[in-house]
């Protein structure tokens, strides 16, 4: 089997993404396209940005000083980006943005890491994925080229990222991703809460109620300290949001693994999917809570539907540092 060709298969588009998905099995084939993809974006002129995790960073850094192409050649370090997939895309727009001040197009090389992740992170990493796409409609053109490596492959993970790609690289270079949908997004349904505390009804005046609920669960579970004071950030934000815009909600919280768990329902509904995931600008007005608490949890799933309303639940872990 030929190694891929990732230099341009169409012409680009005045806006937008070039979001490739690219799968490997093996570390010749992932260093062969990374490197003709960085090769293509050098000889262009175009700013490489890399952001990939552990053994996958060091195999690119040797195979990029060896054939002499280091030089234009920056690397993100993907760890500090955590683990809540909310955060990602303004990672992506500011640097996006510097670059395109300097007048120069972009391309990138994002490898998340999608092995021992729980099911509920895979579930909001799909989706990170998609939002992508609408994320950057109105952007420069810049590329980005997402590695997937077959061989970790779980529950089908390859086949929902194909769903989320409107490029695939193949053996002669990216090609219409067949089975991309462009939407609506197909969401995980959420899982039962698991042992849940009676469920709290709240209104006006009774956020403090919310913060008494949310500590007593995490002082059960070993919660404290900076990570107990963010989830009771959040959790007064979303609670906040639902008595302003739905006259209240309900909450339940509990215990899954290592995490603590509050779930907010209410029977509002959030209509724009980038809600929370773009950094506000300075004179905005409103439209700060949710990206406040998509910075202060490890993982944020939203579920909302004019019919039946929102969930929002909020996850942080008791363990991490």
């Amino acid at each position: 089997m030929s190694h891929p060709d990732v230099a341009p298969a169409a012409p680009v588009p005045g806006t937008g993404v070039r979001h490739i998905l690219f799968p490997y099995a093996d570390e010749d084939r992932f260093v062969h396209g990374a490197l003709s993809f960085v090769d293509s974006a050098l000889g262009a002129g175009e700013a490489v940005v890399v952001a990939v995790s552990g053994p996958r960073e060091r195999l690119l850094r040797e195979a990029l000083t060896g054939a002499g192409t280091r030089d234009g050649v920056s690397f993100l370090d993907s760890g500090e980006l955590g683990s809540n997939p909310g955060r990602l895309i303004p990672v992506w727009q500011a640097w996006i943005g510097k670059v395109a001040q300097e007048g120069r197009p972009v391309r990138a090389i994002s490898e998340n890491r999608w092995a021992g992740r729980t099911g509920a992170e895979t579930a909001e990493l799909r989706y990170h994925e998609w939002l992508l796409n609408k994320a950057f409609e109105q952007s420069p053109v810049w590329w980005l080229l997402c590695p997937f490596d077959t061989g970790a492959d779980q529950e089908g993970t390859l086949r929902s990222l194909e769903r989320c790609h409107p490029l695939v690289l193949g053996d002669e270079g990216p090609v219409p991703g067949a089975d991309y949908a462009e939407g609506p997004y197909a969401f995980e349904v959420l899982g039962d809460p698991c042992d849940p505390d009676e469920e709290l009804a709240f209104s006006a005046g009774a956020l403090a109620s919310v913060r008494e609920r949310v500590t007593a669960c995490a002082a059960r579970h070993g919660l404290a300290g900076d990570r107990l004071r963010s989830l009771l950030l959040a959790a007064t934000e979303v609670a906040a949001n639902s008595i302003k815009y739905a006259g209240g909600g309900s909450l339940r919280t509990w215990a899954e693994g290592s995490r603590v768990v509050c779930e907010f329902r209410d029977g509002g509904y959030i209509a724009d999917p980038m809600a929370g995931r773009i950094r506000p600008t300075i004179d905005q007005v409103g439209g700060r809570g949710l990206w406040l608490v998509q910075q202060m949890c490890d993982l944020v799933q939203i579920r909302t539907d004019p019919r039946t309303g929102t969930v929002v639940r909020l996850s942080m872990d008791v363990d991490a540092g």
